[in-house]
């Protein structure tokens, strides 16, 4: 079953796209910098036990040894600012004394350098310990001497600075909405705008779309007023030819309507003979204007498959003129399309052929190129040609160079018109064969 969904809109589709990630980001900015608060200050307390261990090191062996000649207690407390143990095997020193049953069992372990003990409880306190450890030997006296502080405290002070933290982020990601919000709204004005023009086009008060859309618009904006362009046009055209067909066929009715009228002149040879070319005109006219309405001009996503259309028509045009060969060259496949809508191509091509397969001796052929993108369509006969200075006339509307030759003069000027309707353009040569030769050429 297809279920059937509204189509999201482009400001919705941002929105849950930006505001997600924008708020996930933030979310994951955050915890980082609660780690690296955490690294950070662990490694600058790790730093400053190491160097204070250093210190009463230094000192220790400026006494050689001799814990009991330290100056300790006060001034060891003002100098360190952390509480400290000092063992050798005769005496052991604590600072401050409230906390040897935090330091004592550190004396115990086996670890070196960096030591770390959570929750441990003193007097309904808990604590956490970071201590460092060095062990070391004086004249043959092993002496060991750790520097420790309670972590729990410093930590508190993170968690206050990350809380802060979560709140200015919290604080950010509403203006990072806000910030969105109008981002998206001040980016979708040029569309809301395009939207009113299109119901403006569409009640008829305006005719081509004037609004200022952004550059990705632009060609869409583009093709509708070339569409509307090529509407206009074809609707002036149709008005021109019905305007030109009812005026070409009025005089023509009207002589054969006399005649028929006329009870008191009797339908001799001469007044058959004369409606017949009448009405052999009216035939014409109609033909023409039948033919003239097929090719409208281009249709916006028509194309049609040239090389196909070529070998049917090359197919058929052998029949009719079992005679004279028809021959195709091209490099283009079977497959391969222009943006050339079918019934043209077929007029374009039909009407070439044809015009060729009359005049032509014994040889037609037809070429079909494209050049980057420019389509080629060429065709040469080896018939007798036509006069350098007949060439220009190949194309005007009902005129006969033989008028042995059955045919109204329509043929080249239908192609003219239908290359024209596509920007292309139609010119007329001597063939290498002696005939014409027609090139066609039209950007696509």
């Amino acid at each position: 079953m297809t279920l059937f969904r509204k189509p999201v809109s482009i400001k919705g589709t941002l929105l849950i796209l930006l505001l997600p990630a924008g708020i996930g980001l933030m979310v994951i900015a955050w915890l980082v910098h609660g780690l690296l608060l955490e690294r950070m200050s662990k490694g600058f307390i790790e730093s400053r036990l190491k160097d204070e261990v250093t210190f009463l090191e230094h000192h220790i062996r400026r006494a050689e040894g001799k814990i009991d000649m330290l100056q300790t207690d006060d001034y060891f407390e003002e100098v360190l600012h952390h509480a400290y143990i000092i063992q050798s095997p005769l005496q052991t020193v604590i600072s401050p004394q409230s906390w040897r049953p935090l330091l004592s069992p550190l004396l115990k372990s086996n670890e070196q350098e960096s030591i770390q003990v959570h929750n441990v409880e003193l007097a309904n306190v808990l604590f956490d310990i970071l201590a460092y450890r060095n062990t070391f030997v004086i004249n043959d006296t092993p002496i060991t001497v750790i520097v420790a502080e309670d972590m729990r405290a410093l930590r508190n002070i993170q968690a206050e600075l990350h809380a802060w933290t979560g709140i200015i982020s919290t604080l950010l990601i509403l203006l990072l909405v806000g910030v969105i919000w109008a981002g998206i709204t001040l980016s979708m004005r040029p569309v809301v705008s395009l939207q009113a023009s299109l119901k403006k086009l569409q009640s008829g008060e305006i005719s081509r779309i004037n609004a200022q859309a952004p550059e990705e618009f632009q060609p869409l904006v583009q093709q509708l007023n070339q569409l509307l362009d090529s509407l206009d046009q074809r609707l002036d055209r149709s008005r021109d030819a019905l305007a030109n067909l009812s005026h070409s066929v009025k005089t023509p009715i009207a002589a054969v309507r006399q005649i028929l009228e006329d009870t008191s002149r009797p339908l001799d040879h001469h007044l058959r003979h004369e409606m017949g070319s009448r009405l052999g005109d009216i035939d014409k006219q109609l033909e023409a204007a039948i033919r003239r309405g097929r090719f409208a001009g281009p249709h916006v996503g028509k194309s049609a498959y040239p090389v196909k259309q070529a070998r049917d028509l090359l197919w058929m045009l052998g029949r009719l003129y079992p005679e004279k060969s028809f021959e195709l060259s091209t490099s283009l496949t079977d497959e391969f399309r222009w943006p050339i809508e079918q019934h043209d191509l077929n007029e374009i091509l039909g009407n070439l052929l044809d015009n060729a397969g009359k005049w032509s001796a014994a040889c037609v052929e037809l070429a079909l190129e494209q050049h980057n993108r420019l389509a080629k369509i060429i065709v040469t006969d080896d018939g007798s040609g036509v006069a350098e200075s007949e060439r220009m006339h190949l194309s005007q509307r009902g005129r006969q160079l033989d008028k042995q030759t059955p045919g109204h003069g329509l043929g080249l000027a239908i192609v003219s018109e239908i290359v024209a309707r596509y920007g292309g353009q139609v010119s007329f040569s001597a063939g290498a064969k002696g005939g014409l030769k027609v090139l066609i050429e039209i950007s696509i």
